[in-house]
């Protein structure tokens, strides 16, 4: 099935489909409730019909941001059955609580719509549909057929960082052909690797394939342009393997050549969009630190109970901003004071001996953090962006990382597309695979995608991914 882009992010249609079909079971499992509970207690089915429609919409649209949050429609999500039955748990549970919160702040709880049993129909419902899509994603010939052109090192790639079943559900490749050429540099690599013995559209056309991705270690002398501007214009898609990268694992790779980048489109930030984030973040930190501060109050008093009123409560850090500017980072006290007193930047390690006991608790629930809306409404930090890093780590990483300095292109932000993509890193290997992901956001930035990853920083906090 094909991959659409919307508003510049890529998202399987399948999920898409998914998402519409398990929107249209939670519907019906309303419905079916409230059907139930009307012809057990001999009620009217139908107290107010625009009343019933409204919270009906309101139901579905709350339980599906849930099972977005708990990244229910992720492509990559790799948990098995337990795994995704506790997710929808979470969802079914949150979106309930939000549900009858929303009614009970802004109208009043009608007590005609019996949304936990309407919930329980829609994990019947969820489960049954989920069990179909998965029985039929996989099947190789409803996937976009893709002939990779290339058996060296860059056609390697994508057996290498694509190799499980999750990672293949948008494409299913059809062959590598092997180029032989004077001079190539090209090896007959993979297992499923050829040498064509006739024009390539006909071999295309023959295979039914949809896509060719270019994939050569060395394109000056092996590139066939003849061919592919064949298949091109004969209705076969042709792109690069940066791009087929980026839009099948949400990441850039560091290996891209500067041409593609160049010559791609993204990168953009303009001053509309600008303006709108800078808004949400101006009017959301306020909302959030008025509602978090009993929150930050209990911190506070945690930090000073276990410290016998000893050592600060907040931790302030410098950590490089937009275009490399510095700022001070505020964070509540998790470590033990001095811990740095020999003045040598350190990596924050799993289960670190200068974390306290409060600051354990804090870190897991991302407590911590709280601080950092200060720095949000000050205009330092932004809700959504690369995680800003330390100026000795930024140094020694722009030495080794390609690209590296182009994370600071814009705001770091509380959350990223990194976090909810990979897990906690502590190392300079840990920051390379980051940064493709990184990478990805600066060439995308958008305000959909700034929503999806706020959406989905809820599965982080609340499952504990990527605690330190």
């Amino acid at each position: 099935m094909p991959t659409i882009r919307l508003f510049k992010h890529y998202i399987q249609f399948s999920y898409m489909l998914l998402l519409l079909v398990e929107a249209l079971v939670i519907g019906a499992s309303l419905e079916v409730a409230i059907g139930l509970r009307s012809f057990i207690e001999g009620e009217p089915y139908y107290a107010n019909f625009s009343d019933h429609v409204r919270v009906s919409v309101v139901f579905v649209v709350i339980m599906i941001l849930s099972l977005v949050a708990m990244g229910l429609y992720h492509r990559q999500l790799r948990e098995g059955v337990s795994g995704m039955l506790i997710r929808l748990a979470v969802a079914l549970v949150a979106g309930v609580l939000l549900t009858k919160l929303a009614f009970l702040t802004f109208r009043g709880l009608d007590v005609y719509f019996p949304f936990t049993l309407a919930a329980a129909f829609s994990a019947i419902g969820i489960v049954l549909s989920r069990w179909l899509f998965l029985s039929l994603v996989d099947l190789e010939r409803i996937k976009r057929q893709v002939l990779v052109l290339g058996t060296g090192k860059s056609a390697a790639l994508i057996d290498n960082r694509l190799r499980r079943r999750t990672d293949r559900r948008g494409f299913h490749i059809v062959d590598y052909i092997h180029i032989s050429s004077e001079g190539s540099t090209e090896t007959l690599g993979p297992a499923n690797s050829i040498t064509l013995n006739e024009p390539l559209i006909r071999y295309a056309r023959r295979r039914r394939v949809d896509e060719i991705v270019v994939a050569l270690d060395e394109r000056r002398k092996e590139l066939p342009i003849s061919e592919l501007l064949d298949c091109k214009l004969g209705g076969i898609a042709v792109i690069e393997l940066a791009t087929f990268f980026e839009r099948e694992a949400s990441r850039i790779e560091l290996d891209v050549r500067a041409s593609w980048i160049v010559f791609s489109d993204g990168f953009r930030r303009g001053a509309l969009v600008r303006a709108i984030k800078r808004f949400f973040d101006l009017f959301i930190s306020s909302v959030l630190i008025i509602l978090t501060l009993p929150l930050m109050l209990l911190t506070a008093a945690a930090i000073s109970i276990e410290s016998k009123g000893r050592g600060p409560l907040f931790y302030r850090q410098m950590r490089m901003g937009e275009e490399g500017k510095p700022f001070k980072l505020m964070k509540f006290r998790s470590m033990v004071e001095n811990a740095e007193k020999d003045g040598i930047a350190r990596w924050a390690q799993r289960n670190d001996s200068r974390v306290t006991k409060v600051g354990a608790f804090i870190r897991r629930t991302r407590l911590d953090e709280l601080p950092q809306l200060w720095n949000v409404l000050y205009g330092d930090m932004s809700f959504v962006g690369p995680r800003p890093e330390r100026p000795e780590f930024v140094c020694n990483l722009q030495k080794n990382i390609p690209y590296y300095q182009e994370r600071l292109r814009v705001k770091p932000g509380m959350t990223g597309w990194a976090q909810i993509c990979y897990p906690y890193g502590a190392s300079e290997k840990d920051a390379f695979a980051k940064l493709e992901f990184d990478l990805y956001y600066v060439k995308n930035y958008s305000i959909f995608l700034d929503l999806t990853i706020l959406l989905r920083t809820a599965e982080v906090v609340l499952l504990g991914k990527g605690v330190r």
